[in-house]
């Protein structure tokens, strides 16, 4: 098994003082040069391990974190113990490049976080994760332990595609967005009818107690407020169809527009992309995978379908 390197590469322990290698200061400024003229990390892996390149006395093989580093290592500017390798203004435009290769691969718009934010597996409700950064290889999983992954790769552009249609429809179908429902439903508990009943005997007895029977009035009109419930799904359906009547036809995801209406996207293993809007009416976009491509999409022209729940 290789050795650890205790020192680091570049340099080496003579009459106990720490003092440069040649060959591997050779190496060091090699790595830095072949960085900034464009090689990534994995190429000049490659390179040094092509060249018989050593990183410890009993092993050729380089990874490009070794390269990493190496580029990252400050102590190749100079210290009280280590002489300096690199000149401080090469030092600099390795590391900004690096920093910025990590930082472009990893960000993402904010157009596409606020779809993240929504997205949700519909077969366990864990959100869905998004892999791949600002690659063109980006995908969309479910990675939860106790669920299974997405059988073909989903990407942005058919998440954004399948909500896109769902809005186009719902905009051209408004009767779609109905929830039903009573705005207020009241349903009296057994506790309820008893206390309407001790009043009504009350109120029948020879000598009324009018303070006592005040004082129940009032606990029973607590006990039927604590039994309605609110449903402001008809009010959200109205707002809803006021905010897509005055939107003209959309060509492209108007975020906005999206932050506006929708609460959830839910996405099954099965190739089904459903809409949640914020009054709680779900609309499918179902799309099918082409034989010939099977990371491609079609919405077919009945293929939305409204759910409500």
């Amino acid at each position: 098994m290789p050795k650890n390197r205790t020192i680091p590469f570049g340099y080496c322990m003579k009459n106990g003082e720490i003092t440069t290698e040649p060959k591997e200061v050779y190496v060091v400024a090699t790595i830095f040069s072949e960085y900034l003229n464009g090689s990534s990390l994995l190429q000049i892996a490659k390179l040094m391990e092509s060249e018989k390149i050593r990183y410890t006395e009993d092993s050729e093989h380089w990874n490009k974190n070794m390269v990493k580093r190496i580029i990252e290592n400050e102590r190749y500017l100079g210290t009280e113990k280590y002489p300096q390798l690199i000149a401080e203004d090469i030092f600099r435009q390795a590391n900004e490049k690096r920093i910025r290769k990590a930082t472009t691969l990893n960000l993402i718009s904010d157009d596409l976080q606020e779809i993240r934010n929504r997205t949700y597996c519909t077969e366990c409700g864990h959100k869905l994760s998004r892999i791949g950064g600002n690659s063109k290889y980006e995908h969309w999983d479910c990675r939860n332990p106790d669920c299974y992954k997405f059988e073909y790769r989903l990407t942005d552009q058919m998440i954004i595609g399948a909500v896109l249609n769902v809005l186009i429809f719902a905009i051209a179908n408004p009767s779609l967005l109905e929830s039903g429902g009573e705005i207020s439903i009241y349903f009296p508990t057994a506790d309820i009818i008893r206390q309407q009943n001790e009043i009504n005997r009350m109120t029948d007895s020879p000598q009324v107690d009018f303070d006592r029977i005040k004082s129940e009035i009032i606990r029973l009109a607590e006990m039927k407020y604590d039994c309605c419930s609110y449903n402001d799904s008809p009010q959200k359906t109205e707002e809803l169809k006021a905010l897509l009547q005055n939107c003209e036809q959309l060509n492209s995801l108007d975020i906005g527009l999206f932050k506006a209406c929708v609460s959830r996207i839910w996405i099954s293993h099965f190739c089904t992309i459903e809409v949640e809007f914020v009054n709680g009416v779900r609309i499918k976009n179902i799309t099918e995978r082409k034989s010939e491509n099977e990371h491609s999409t079609e919405c077919n022209d009945n293929s939305c379908e409204s759910t409500n729940i």
